[in-house]
C-alpha cells in the first residue's frame, strides 16, 4: 500500500517499485504495530483482496515525514489502487479512521498541489499550514 500512496502526476512514468525501500518512505511502515500506530484496510467485497488503506504514524526526530508539523501530531497516509479510485473508497477509509478510537487530537499530511485527493482532505477539514513549490502540508484538529 505504501507504493500506492505515492502520487504520480498524469503523463509521468511510474516510479520503480523499490522506491518504497528509501528511508524517507520506509519510516511510514517499518516495524508496524508500535505504540500509536493505527490503520485500516479496505477490501474488495467479491475477492476479499485489499484495495486501499489508511494509516497514522507519529514520525519524530530523524524519522520526520513529509507532512511533519510537530512531535505530537501523527501523519496520515492513504492509498487506493488506481482501478478503485474515484469510487468513494478514500472517503470511506477516512470516515472509518476518524470514527475510530485512534485517539489523535490533530493529524497532518503532505499532498501534492496537483493531487485530486486535495479536495478530499479539504472536505474532511484539513487546512494548509505550509506550502512548498509542489506540495502542501495540511493539518486537521
Amino acid at each position: 500500500m505504501l507504493y500506492q500512496a505515492l502520487y504520480i502526476p498524469k503523463g509521468q512514468s511510474a516510479l520503480p517499485r523499490d522506491v518504497v525501500n528509501l528511508p524517507e518512505l520506509t519510516c511510514y511502515v517499518q516495524g508496524w504495530g508500535r505504540e500509536g500506530d493505527c490503520g485500516f484496510l479496505a477490501s474488495d467485497k467479491v475477492t476479499n483482496q485489499p484495495i486501499g488503506a489508511v494509516w497514522l504514524r507519529l514520525l519524530v526526530g530523524e524519522n520526520k515525514g513529509y507532512g511533519y508539523v510537530d512531535d505530537g501530531t501523527p501523519e496520515l497516509s492513504i492509498a487506493v489502487y488506481p482501478e478503485y479510485r474515484s469510487q468513494g473508497i478514500g472517503t470511506q477509509l477516512l470516515t472509518h479512521l476518524f470514527a475510530s478510537d485512534c485517539g489523535q487530537s490533530s493529524i497532518s499530511l503532505s499532498v501534492s498541489v496537483n493531487n485530486p485527493a486535495l479536495r478530499l482532505y479539504e472536505r474532511f477539514g484539513f487546512e494548509v499550514v505550509s506550502q512548498s513549490a509542489e506540495s502542501l502540508t495540511m493539518r486537521r484538529d
